[in-house]
């Protein structure tokens, strides 16, 4: 425990040289490399496996739990929010592009009218309020969430394909990369100083697990919140801050958008897996 805080209070010598880079796709491209360097043994697309990636024995009790997993009575749930007709007669299939198949991974995209990155969570808000619906709120893991942990799904084998092209993008893009390297906390961290450099070692009984691929499978459901509630990215992204005495951002924040943003391009070209199971 103590060599891993050691790992990441002077992980800032690393991140400098993984981080100064000119642009997105050189972000991904040193990152890449990092990881390939560091666990040699490991493919890259297995990194959608989060920490199982480095733990051949947990992969395996994942794919036990897959077969049947705890969490089908919410998938059904959310299934049932997704066909069910608003007052105005249609669905989320009506106004979503493709019916809502084959889409989470183009988000977050940067949306050039509205000036913002606009994240799954916002079309889904979008499209009820443009069919006389409240909004869903962002953290409520009982609307949002379960809704979200189905319809992910149907993006499910989909690559992420998040784009970056505009000057408005990229200025969205560094702000979210900024979050992501920034320490801060009372036990100054970053989201860089687990998720890169301490990535694939033990904190306390948990391995950590490395920024590629982390945005291809949420929603998850965590065996530690009884297998069967919901967990956006987002929310993730408040546990986190919490972790090292942080006050987090609102979900659904500009902030927080911006760090999902970054944080998705990370993993172009990598499969999503929405709703699985996480310890």
């Amino acid at each position: 425990m103590k060599k891993l805080i050691m790992i990441l209070a002077g992980a800032g010598i690393v991140l400098g040289s993984v981080s100064a880079v000119a642009g997105p796709e050189d972000d991904r491209t040193k990152l890449i490399n990092y990881f390939k360097n560091k666990y040699s043994d490991i493919k890259i697309d297995d990194y959608i496996y989060g920490a199982l990636a480095f733990s051949p024995d947990s992969k395996s009790q994942y794919d036990s739990i897959m077969e049947f997993p705890p969490f089908v009575e919410v998938l059904d749930k959310g299934k049932k929010m997704w066909d069910t007709p608003f007052k105005s007669g249609k669905t989320y299939a009506d106004c979503l592009p493709n019916g809502g198949k084959m889409i989470a991974g183009n988000y977050p995209m940067f949306d050039e009218a509205k000036g913002k990155v606009v994240t799954f969570e916002d079309a889904i808000n979008d499209c009820r309020v443009a069919n006389g619906e409240e909004p869903y709120k962002y953290d409520d893991m009982k609307t949002m969430g379960v809704l979200t942990s189905y319809a992910r799904t149907l993006s499910d084998g989909m690559k992420m394909n998040i784009k970056v092209d505009s000057p408005a993008a990229l200025k969205a893009f560094e702000d979210g990369k900024k979050t992501y390297y920034a320490r801060a906390g009372q036990l100054n961290f970053s989201c860089a100083s687990c998720h890169i450099d301490a990535a694939g070692n033990n904190l306390r009984s948990e391995i950590l697990s490395p920024v590629l691929g982390q945005a291809t499978h949420f929603p998850v459901f965590r065996g530690k919140d009884g297998g069967d509630v919901p967990t956006t990215l987002q929310k993730r992204y408040s546990g986190c801050f919490k972790q090292v005495r942080q006050v987090p951002d609102k979900e659904g924040s500009t902030r927080f958008n911006n760090l999902e943003y970054f944080h998705s391009y990370l993993s172009n070209g990598m499969e999503l897996k929405s709703s699985v199971f996480r310890k």
